[in-house]
């Protein structure tokens, strides 16, 4: 074949350095672009088998990988389509002209093809000072190509030796980007890129990928310990079991594949990177899933593979058009009917993982109106004795029992057992029902459920004094006698930030209630979650609430003499279990209760 020159054709001028330099972020680009030529070559090969337009093809197909350090040559040598000259001098020397497309549009065959703009060759001038191509037609009587470009426009083209099908693409590496030369550097782009490609992959005579992976079969033939070791697979550096996993199967109207899992959560809004990565055909394409997968997602792991999702010229990112809002919501409903069907087969197990994804289920709740309404068949609530409920068991426990003077249901919750102890056994004691909201959403949780659900208050056990939700408690503020007791008690506190009431409590069993009031508390902690600012307990305000009905505070007001002493000691000890007695008031209070304790021993003694 004589040797023929020219230039390489392209649509405007200077396009070429544009693409060379400036179309692509990275340069380990270059791999997944000629690896993925070669994918679409042998599939190419493959679809004219199968429609029976050729029948001597014999050998396996497959894509090959080596470096020659010493040479600096990177090749990757395919046994697909190959091409001829007519062919090189049409879909290499003309930029944008997408072979893929045109073998699609003449065959009608299934979109397997990866190559959709013709660019992609020409992310190899990312790492080369020169490309050349070797390559040979299937179509019998045609030549071999050898093609070379030393990365402007400019190229030769002549006739090869090699009588074997497919292409062969070498790279000449740049001095400074020699680090491409390494095995680990290459291996580590395969394994990111192409892990996945549907062609067996080589490098350093170790087939790389895998070509059938699990989200490309059917659920019904896949085993739990298939699913399993897949997850451990795709992250390795995990020690848990996944809880449970969600294959997504759908071809109309789009098409999309893939496994979501659900990993043991910790009970913090602390998001790791998302570990959900969009493939396209089985290439790798981001982990960045903005308005493909709910933000609440991004607690999961996994894989979603959809042709169907608009990428850019690069590949590397996608458009955001009608195609990702269906996948969005689909998304979202798929792991709502995936939880519902759990809950429905086997409630004790749900039951045991519960606390372990109730973060995701929550923020779901609080983030996706369509996830909340579908959550209310799933969703559990636990009271403090570890009791399971969805929420409609519930409001039909409490709806009759718990009904307040102004007819709404009253949902006590607890938010820690320890520090909420008192009240909480005050609580139980009357017959109320309490459940424990311990998440960091459970401010956001309570209100989405108020506002879907006009007649159910939330109300938190420490909040107010619970009598008066029910009925009007008398209010004793106007007695003289109590006048000065309560004088007493501004004195001993920060009037800026008490509010001292002196009430007839039913309940004997407690001198003083302290509290925040449930709307003051709401809006601090959402302040404090939004970081608005920073909310400490000692800049709260707070109700003291002092009981006349209880024998300790009628000892108080009997003890005229030595009243004084035994309000302030009652006072502080009720500061101190709730931590909020200053520092230096703690250490007296301390050291005042230990010489009482000591001086009472030595009494009895």
């Amino acid at each position: 074949m004589e040797k023929n020159k020219g230039h390489i054709k392209v649509a405007a001028d200077n396009i070429f350095p544009i693409i060379k330099k400036f179309l692509y972020s990275e340069n380990e680009i270059f791999l997944r672009e000629i690896i993925c030529n070669a994918v679409d070559a042998c599939n190419k090969i493959r679809t004219l088998k199968q429609l029976g337009k050729i029948t001597n093809i014999k050998e396996k197909l497959e894509i090959e990988v080596k470096i020659y350090k010493e040479e600096k040559i990177i090749k990757i040598i395919d046994n697909g389509i190959g091409m001829t000259k007519k062919e090189v001098e049409k879909y290499i020397n003309q930029i944008a002209f997408s072979s893929a497309g045109k073998f699609l549009e003449k065959y009608k065959a299934q979109n397997t093809m990866i190559g959709n703009f013709g660019l992609g060759f020409y992310s190899s001038f990312l790492i080369s000072d020169k490309v050349e191509i070797i390559t040979k037609s299937y179509k019998k009587k045609t030549n071999a190509v050898h093609w070379i470009c030393d990365g402007s426009t400019k190229f030769s083209i002549q006739r090869a030796k090699t009588k074997k099908r497919g292409t062969t693409i070498l790279l000449h590496v740049n001095e400074k980007l020699k680090e491409f030369l390494e095995g680990y550097r290459i291996l580590g782009v395969l394994e990111k890129y192409c892990r996945f490609l549907p062609i067996p992959i080589k490098f350093k005579n170790k087939i790389i990928n895998i070509i059938n992976p699990l989200w490309k079969l059917h659920p019904m033939k896949i085993k739990e310990k298939e699913y399993k070791k897949f997850y451990y697979e795709l992250f390795n550096d995990r020690i848990d079991e996944p809880l449970l996993w969600i294959h997504l199967n759908i071809d109309h109207p789009f098409k999309l594949t893939g496994i979501l899992y659900v990993p043991k959560l910790i009970n913090t809004i602390t998001l790791k990177k998302q570990q959900i990565h969009l493939y396209q055909n089985q290439v790798f394409v981001t982990d960045n899933l903005h308005g493909i997968v709910p933000y609440f997602l991004k607690f999961l792991k996994g894989i979603i593979d959809s042709p169907d999702i608009t990428l850019n010229v690069s590949r590397s990112q996608y458009k955001n058009d009608i195609t990702l809002k269906k996948i969005y919501n689909y998304i979202t409903l798929k792991i709502a009917d995936k939880l519902t069907k759990i809950l429905l087969k086997n409630r004790k197990y749900f039951e045991k993982i519960w606390k372990s994804i109730k973060l995701l289920i929550e923020y779901g709740m609080i983030s996706e109106q369509s996830f909340y309404e579908k959550s209310k068949k799933f969703a559990l609530f636990y009271n403090t004795d570890g009791k399971y409920y969805l929420f409609s068991e519930f409001f039909n426990l409490i709806k009759k029992k718990q009904l307040s003077k102004e007819n709404k249901i009253i949902c006590f919750y607890a938010s820690n057992l320890d520090e909420q102890s008192l009240y909480i056994d005050s609580v139980l004691a009357k017959g109320y029902k309490i459940l424990l909201l311990d998440s960091p959403f459970t401010v956001h949780l309570i209100q989405k459920i108020e506002m879907e659900n006009n007649n159910i208050k939330f109300i938190r056990v420490d909040s107010q004094n619970i009598d008066n939700i029910f009925s009007e408690t008398k209010n004793v503020d106007d007695i003289n006698e109590l006048k000065e007791l309560k004088k007493e008690l501004e004195n001993h506190l920060d009037n800026t930030k008490f509010t001292i009431q002196i009430e007839q409590l039913k309940d004997k069993n407690l001198p003083f209630l302290i509290n925040i009031p449930e709307i003051v508390r709401r809006i601090n902690e959402i302040n404090l979650i939004n970081n608005f600012e920073k909310t400490r307990k000692n800049e709260q305000h707070y109700n003291l609430i002092v009981n006349t009905n209880n024998k300790i505070i009628k000892k108080i007001l009997k003890e005229k003499n030595k009243y004084k002493e035994l309000l302030i000691d009652s006072l502080e000890l009720i500061l101190f279990f709730h931590n909020i007695l200053p520092l230096k008031k703690k250490k007296e209070f301390l050291k005042r209760i230990l010489n009482n304790i000591f001086l009472s021993y030595k009494t009895k003694k």
